[in-house]
């Protein structure tokens, strides 16, 4: 014998679903505040600067070229 389900229920749970998945994406995107935000953006450029000082070769911007 087949299971009864009621539709109103999954849908509600349905929707619950989508809700929360929207509102965790929403706490990775939206939960830090603006200074956070500043000092994890400076700390990567910090870092880059850093990783790209370290290289042998130094890559020389294609307008130094000679015509």
């Amino acid at each position: 014998m087949a299971e009864i389900i009621n539709l109103r229920q999954v849908r509600k749970a349905k929707a619950r679903a989508e809700a929360d998945a929207k509102a965790e994406s929403n706490r990775v995107a939206f939960g830090q505040p603006r200074k956070a935000k500043t000092l994890q953006q400076r700390r990567k450029a910090l870092e880059t600067e850093r990783h790209e000082g370290h290289r042998l070769e130094r890559r020389e911007p294609d307008s130094n070229l000679p015509e």
